[in-house]
């Protein structure tokens, strides 16, 4: 098993982070990946990593804190990442046409990433009970301004609740994402997924 580095782009950039740090995380990702979060030891993160065991103890507080972690690195990559792929389309279905698209492409261009954030995420407790997910809500966040502008522009209907629709829309991305990730056989592309969530999303189901 190897460390991908590139599931670091992005973050690094806007936040310094020590080389030794970089490498748990990135180590992290890639073992919660392979043996699933609650099976995944220290020490085989450690020994990825190419660290000492109590080394992560120096930059996480235990496994879980090391998985929350990833997640708002991470997050905050995938926002710089759809912002930039964003940039210059200013016509708000277009935009959301480029959110569910890029919601897809950063699934499968970060493979163990997607199984982490997809999966192994929803096993921590702390995460579905306390944490405070403001990463999330930051990325829909970007759905509901696209919402709104729309609803302004006359493209949306003003009787959509935008708070609503961004939960809708996420919740039919996240969906796909998870069969995606867990199916051996699959049954769809991620192209098809993103072209039937827009063609359902926009258009509706019932005959005009």
């Amino acid at each position: 098993m190897s460390v991908c580095p590139i599931l670091m782009t992005g973050s690094s950039k806007r936040r310094p982070r020590s080389d030794k740090r970089t490498r748990i995380v990135n180590a992290a990702i890639e073992v919660f990946a392979a043996k699933g979060f609650h099976s995944a030891r220290i020490s085989d993160i450690a020994r990825l990593a190419g660290v000492a065991d109590g080394t992560i103890y120096l930059y996480f507080r235990n496994k879980e804190d090391l998985l929350l972690s990833i997640f708002e690195e991470k997050m905050e990559l995938l926002i710089v990442e759809l912002r930039g792929a964003l940039e210059g389309v200013s016509d708000p279905i277009e935009r959301l046409g480029v959110c569910a698209r890029q919601h897809f492409i950063q699934l499968e261009k970060y493979p163990a990433l997607a199984q982490v954030l997809q999966v192994e995420l929803r096993q921590s407790h702390k995460f579905l009970h306390e944490y405070r997910p403001k990463k999330l809500w930051e990325y829909l966040a970007i759905f509901e301004d696209i919402i709104r502008d729309g609803q302004k522009r006359g493209s949306f209907r003003t009787g959509v609740d935008p708070f609503l629709a961004q939960w809708a829309f996420f919740g039919a991305l996240d969906e796909l994402s998870i069969q995606w990730v867990l199916s051996k056989r699959k049954r769809f592309t991620l192209q098809q997924a993103a072209d039937q969530i827009l063609d359902v999303f926009l258009c509706g189901m019932a005959n005009p």
